[in-house]
């Protein structure tokens, strides 16, 4: 049984997955949307087990972040350190940070930590402990920004 807190955690984790491979490869939103619906949410892939994801959820990030992109880049390059650009991040980072601030800027439901936690256990999937904490110094600015 998949509880609704671990259904959120696993759209997170898709909607990044989905945010990078629409930077990436330019996938159409429709189609890379239907993909994720078919074939990657609660599928197992290679014998790997995909959670169970709130589809919902993982839709309104995913449109959110594409709908919004630039108020959110303008945010987060408003956030990094002097010297620092979005285009010097890495790929996989800037889907978490776009992810993250979208989710802190537009869903008022989602308590602020929760929020930030969330996104702080999709970058240690990812990364090691000093990006995880440059995620967490950037989602905590953004959140004082917009909440």
């Amino acid at each position: 049984m998949t509880s609704s807190k671990q259904k959120r955690a696993a759209a997170r984790l898709a909607a990044v997955q989905a945010l990078y491979q629409y930077d990436m490869e330019g996938t159409q939103l429709p189609t890379l949307l239907d993909e994720f619906h078919r074939h990657r949410l609660g599928m197992e892939i290679d014998e790997a087990q995909f959670a169970q994801a709130e589809v919902a959820f993982f839709d309104d990030v995913v449109k959110g972040v594409v709908a919004r992109r630039d108020e959110i880049d303008a945010l987060l390059a408003s956030k990094l350190s002097e010297g620092w650009s979005l285009a010097r991040l890495d790929k996989t980072m800037l889907q978490i940070l776009r992810a993250g601030a979208y989710e802190l800027m537009a869903r008022s439901d989602v308590p602020t930590g929760a929020a930030i936690s969330e996104y702080l256990d999709v970058a240690h999937a990812f990364f090691d402990a000093r990006e995880a904490k440059f995620a967490n110094g950037v989602l905590d600015s953004v959140a004082k920004a917009v909440r």
